[in-house]
């Protein structure tokens, strides 16, 4: 199957940007050649649409639109653009002009569209947004509250260019910025509107950009600049997306970078799991370069850049600054301890500036705005945006932009639409697995999202990712599922980190099987306190978080654990049994039909009964039961 046609770099086209001048020239070109009310169909081919089958709708539309008689109109054009967003209702299409939002789009549906819509301007409702739990239908994507109540400024091009088409981000105007700082500023004048900015890196520590940059520009040597697309923790899926459908605000922001603190040599550090972020770099790095935008004598200025992709194997500790360094020279990725900076010895014992996607992507537009203008978005200590993959149990999946200093409860209620299932919220987890989980709205009422009110919270920021867990999630289970994790990906290279997840993992294994013991709970707090004070490297030193924060928060769910040897929330199988509540139940049968091994009877209209000795606890009956009769005990 095809998904996208790629055009290659005319002679002509880079003979255009011998200069920034020429860049500006070679917009204009391309833009007095686009008609803005031609129309064009948007079709999102990120890694969650491509798994519903987004490559094969394109092939469709493709099919159909030449097999049709379009009777004078203009044709319409077909982008395969990176991922919109709104994961959980891919295959997502928008069609222009009118910014028509359609989801769930099959290829069944491709030729009703191309006849009702584009051919007769007539919607589709079934295809239309509809917020859960309501009959309205929302036609505009501008419209619906998962976008609007947004601010895009990472990812103002993803969903709109097709990333394989350099063409496309120029004319949105990518490496404007870079001409800019080439022809206008000097490299210490971008180090200072960076600084200016209060940006932080996006990466998890929050460490200030502006600072980093000055103190690699301070160092004699060889200077390197590296970008960590190392993207590890469960659940997250910015990095990944923004490389996949923008990756050219990324080169950018690593160019200007390069320029500031002297350096003519960059790495682009991807997991080898993002095979499509892989592929859009392969194609969009070549196609800078042979516009003489990246690569050599850069728009005529004399200044180099180039930028070399290395995968890595999958260790989640490689996403630790010395750790990926290692593995970049091609060693086994291990910390070292931090009392050399890598801005002072990194990579290959050199000067190193390191920072992730989304603070290189970032730049350009702090380059473009000024400083002011990016901290008009956020807070005073957290200035900007800040880019989440919000997941778990919430209606709306997907990729989420907004400001430093939202809320919490805003963005799993106003974006992400609330629990699905009539559930109640019982918390969220932020920061990946070194993150901590807040009970939210109940310990904690509402708690706005910034590097410092997290962390009064016992959660971190981390590089993004947002887990969402509502009454039905068992708080032991999950510090259990974090801390194997970890287990599974330390490098067991210090004491405290390798010994302390080990003990960790024993114990909170036996509570979930109805082993636990007094003295546990204070031992898990131990050894957890233990090991965030003594790990040489982030990963040990936050491996404790999701157990310290569950304890913290939810100390009642562990003693039921414990001492009771139940699950209230009916998640660790030998520690609950399904009952059907006779004074709720109302006979529909509609548990039965869902009990995979028939181990509910009951007739209609009467009350139901399980048979605990066939009863697997697979939850279907739980979950589907809609005058909520069925209960743990």
């Amino acid at each position: 199957m095809t998904e996208a046609i790629q055009t290659a770099i005319l002679p002509s086209e880079a003979a255009k940007i011998m200069s920034p001048e020429g860049l500006a020239l070679f917009r204009q070109e391309l833009l007095s050649g686009h008609d803005p009310n031609a129309p064009l169909v948007l079709v999102c081919c990120g890694t969650g649409c491509r798994a519903a089958g987004s490559v094969a709708v394109v092939d469709k539309f493709r099919q159909v639109l030449s097999g049709t008689a379009w009777n004078g109109k203009v044709v319409p054009m077909i982008k395969h653009t990176g991922c919109h967003g709104l994961c959980s209702r891919g295959p997502l299409v928008v069609i222009e002009p009118g910014d028509l939002f359609y989801q769930r789009v099959t290829v069944d549906d491709v030729e009703e569209i191309v006849n009702k819509t584009i051919l007769n301007n007539e919607t589709i409702a079934r295809l239309q947004y509809k917020p859960a739990n309501s009959k309205e239908v929302i036609s505009k994507t501008s419209d619906i509250p998962y976008y609007a109540k947004q601010t895009r400024l990472v990812l103002k091009n993803i969903g709109k260019v097709d990333p394989t088409d350099i063409r496309d981000s120029i004319m949105r105007g990518s490496y404007s910025a870079l001409a800019k700082v080439l022809t206008r500023m000097s490299p210490q004048d971008v180090i200072n509107e960076v600084a200016d900015s209060k940006l932080r890196g996006r990466g998890g520590a929050g460490f200030p950009t502006g600072l980093k940059w000055e103190s690699c520009a301070r160092q004699e040597g060889t200077r390197y600049v590296i970008c960590n697309a190392d993207e590890g923790d469960p659940g997250a899926f910015m990095d990944g997306a923004l490389l996949e459908g923008d990756p050219h605000s990324v080169l950018e922001g690593m160019a200007i970078c390069a320029y500031a603190i002297g350096s003519n040599r960059g790495y682009m550090y991807v997991r080898a799991e993002y095979p499509m972020a892989v592929k859009t770099l392969t194609i969009a790095i070549p196609q800078a370069e042979a516009l003489g935008l990246l690569g050599e004598n850069i728009m005529g200025t004399g200044f180099n850049f180039k930028v070399t992709i290395s995968t890595g194997a999958g260790a989640f500790v490689c996403g630790e600054s010395s750790a990926l360094m290692a593995s970049l020279e091609g060693k086994v990725g291990r910390p070292r301890p931090k009392y050399i900076r890598s801005v002072e010895k990194g990579f290959r014992d050199s000067p190193s500036n390191l920072n992730n996607v989304e603070t290189y992507a970032n730049i350009p537009g702090i380059i473009t705005n000024g400083a002011e203008w990016y901290k008009s978005y956020g807070t005073q200590r957290s200035s900007g945006t800040k880019v989440f993959a919000l997941t778990g149990n919430v209606n709306n999946i997907g990729l989420v932009e907004v400001p430093m200093g939202i809320s919490l409860m805003e963005i799993v209620f106003g974006i992400g639409g609330g629990i699905p299932n009539k559930r109640a919220l019982k918390g969220v987890q932020t920061g990946g697995p070194s993150g901590g989980c807040i009970p939210i709205p109940h310990t904690i009422p509402d708690i706005n999202v910034g590097y410092g009110k997290l962390a009064e919270v016992g959660s971190i920021m981390g590089s993004g990712g947002m887990i969402v867990m509502d009454e039905d999630t068992c708080m032991v289970e999950v510090a259990r599922y974090f801390v194997n994790f970890l287990f599974q990906e330390s490098c067991g290279q210090c004491t405290p980190c390798r010994e302390g997840l080990i003990r960790m993992r024993e114990i909170l294994t036996r509570i979930t099987q109805g082993q636990g013991k007094e003295g546990d709970i204070e031992l898990l707090e131990e050894i957890g306190n233990f090991t965030n004070s003594f790990s040489l490297c982030g990963l040990g030193t936050s491996a404790a978080n999701p157990v310290l924060s569950t304890i913290r928060y939810f100390r009642e769910e562990y003693n039921a654990h414990v001492r009771d040897k139940k699950c209230p929330a009916g998640v660790c199988k030998p520690l609950f049994h399904y009952e059907i509540n006779p004074e709720t139940c109302t006979g529909c049968g509609l548990c039965k039909s869902k009990c995979p091994v028939k181990a509910i009877s009951g007739e209609k209209k009467k009350t139901h009964v399980i048979d605990q000795s066939l009863c697997i606890k697979c939850m279907e009956c739980y979950k589907g039961c809609k005058f909520r009769s069925v209960i743990i005990k």
